[in-house]
């Protein structure tokens, strides 16, 4: 026959065995309640935010794709050719310009006249030094016909001496610069060129 407990005893045991019960239901549920999806996490979410090493590296990566292309390496290496080229162009034209001025002066020097040969070469010298000084950032205006010699030897000799002037400068003047002088100097030039052409 089984003995019967005691019931302060038996209520022990209940109240112990209940307090287990609860304590094990608690846990479990603040364990599925961690774990369980959809519920918000307490930890904070991962930052999506580029940090700036990122962000340098991709704004690296978008510049080198912009500048560093091949088609836009060619085109910049086509835009300096064609400047280049522009440049040698207006060089030629006014070491053209003071080779024409000292086969005037020869022309003249030998014959105290010009004939219809050396007409060709005064209009071909003209538009040369308008080219040259619309090259160099000047427009067409009137030629400056100041300080020319009486004189029609000095006169030719001053036309050899300025075109060579006018080729120095032109040399000496970077690409794309606006250059004061050699608009000056050009229109120096032509001034006396047309003074010289109507004189003689």
């Amino acid at each position: 026959m089984a003995s019967r407990c005691n019931p302060v005893t038996c209520f022990g045991y209940l109240r112990a065995a209940l307090f287990a019960a609860s304590l094990l239901l608690f846990v479990s549920t603040s364990t599925q309640s961690q774990t369980k999806p959809g519920t918000p996490s307490t930890s904070p979410p991962p930052n999506t935010e580029p940090t700036s090493t990122d962000r340098g590296k991709a704004d690296k990566d978008d510049s080198f794709r912009d500048f560093g292309s091949p088609e836009n390496e060619m085109r910049a290496r086509q835009a300096l050719r064609a400047e280049k080229k522009q440049y040698d162009e207006n060089v030629a034209r006014a070491r053209e310009a003071s080779y024409l001025a000292s086969e005037l002066v020869k022309a003249y020097e030998a014959k105290k006249a010009f004939d219809s040969e050396d007409g060709k070469k005064f209009e071909r010298l003209e538009k040369l030094a308008k080219r040259i000084r619309n090259e160099a950032g000047g427009s067409d205006s009137e030629p400056d016909i100041k300080d020319i010699p009486a004189v029609m030897d000095a006169a030719v000799k001053q036309v050899a001496e300025m075109a060579d002037d006018l080729r120095k400068l032109v040399e000496k003047t970077p690409r794309h610069v606006i250059s004061a002088a050699v608009i000056d100097q050009a229109n120096k030039l032509l001034g006396l060129l047309q003074h010289v052409r109507f004189a003689h």
